[in-house]
């Protein structure tokens, strides 16, 4: 069996329902729009916001879950896919997970509006249900993500990032949304438990965590497709290995890399001397310890939740985030 239909397998009746829930949320009146949210509804990824709502509600409630873990799931997977639309927009990109994008198809304008449309749907699902509390988790995490966003391209630019701001931008890009996810499965089923909301938000951040930085190993390993990619190189982005290797190595060499990201980026030869350095600084063994690091802290949060299906299928996603091979 696969590890996410693993992972999926003590929710699947829950996931079921929630499909049809989610279709229903995204209706409207006018036909184009319908049409465009049918495309983006049948080219799903794997779903793994809804599955971190439902697992965390049902470990901490008992197995138990209500209505409103059903709306906070899907008011983070309607927000979630609005700011997609407009990353696809903002970095002129025509596919998402193999498949045109919606400005490939239909223009900028058109899926900047439809953003919008889910976005104000997200809003508007928990303002008609006095969901409050669910609205103020999710509208923090989508002020931190283009917070995140718009650290990162100011630090680009000068490529002067320090381990604390590259923490800064991973927890406000990543981590954020996963930490929504766990505390908004824990608040719709235990909303006066500040304390186990909190818990269960900073195991989904440090999923998170761990999450970027192994998304940032592989731009310098051959696991996924067999070669190192350089993409990140390629677009000036500062990772871990990259910052590790900075702060380990003489001026020269620091100078070096720097005029190799800022001025030689779409040299192949270059890259691949720049994925070589990085190695040989140890970079890459630095950020899996980091990794490993933020996965033990995810874990230590659990410890004390009794054994269930579901406490089993979070230490198994939790796993899956750090083994994965793209």
């Amino acid at each position: 069996m696969k590890i996410v239909e693993q992972i999926k397998q003590p929710i699947e009746q829950e996931m079921k329902l929630f499909e049809d829930k989610f279709r229903n949320s995204m209706n409207s009146k006018v036909a184009l729009l319908n049409r465009i949210t049918h495309y983006l509804i049948n080219r799903k990824g794997k779903q793994m916001r809804p599955m971190f709502v439902f697992l965390t509600a049902k470990m901490v409630n008992g197995g138990e879950m209500n209505e409103r873990t059903y709306r906070g799931a899907a008011v983070i997977e309607l927000i979630h896919t609005a700011t997609l639309v407009h990353d696809d927009v903002v970095d002129d990109s025509n596919k998402r997970r193999g498949f045109f994008s919606i400005n490939a198809l239909w223009k900028n304008k058109i899926a900047v509006l439809v953003g919008d449309f889910l976005l104000s749907k997200g809003l508007l699902l928990s303002i008609d249900n006095d969901d409050f509390d669910l609205l103020k988790i999710i509208s923090v995490a989508v002020r931190e993500m283009s917070e995140g966003e718009l650290l990162q391209i100011e630090k680009a630019r000068r490529l002067d990032i320090t381990e604390e701001v590259y923490y800064e931008i991973i927890r406000q890009k990543t981590a954020t949304l996963i930490a929504a996810c766990c505390s908004l499965g824990a608040c719709s089923v235990q909303p006066n438990d500040k304390e186990l909301v909190e818990k269960m938000r900073l195991f989904g951040e440090y999923v998170g965590m761990a999450f970027q930085i192994k998304d940032d190993l592989f731009d310098y390993t051959d696991d996924a497709i067999g070669k190192p990619t350089g993409i990140d190189i390629k677009e000036q982005k500062m990772t871990l290995p990259l910052i590790y290797a900075l702060n380990n190595c003489s001026d020269a060499e620091k100078k070096w890399v720097i005029n190799s990201v800022k001025n030689h980026n779409t040299d192949k030869k270059r890259v691949r001397e720049v994925i070589k350095f990085v190695i040989d600084k140890q970079g890459l063994a630095y950020a899996e310890e980091k990794m490993f690091a933020f996965q033990q802290q995810a874990l230590d949060l659990l410890v004390d939740f009794p054994d269930s299906p579901y406490k089993d299928s979070l230490i198994l996603m939790l796993n899956y985030v750090v083994e994965r091979k793209k």
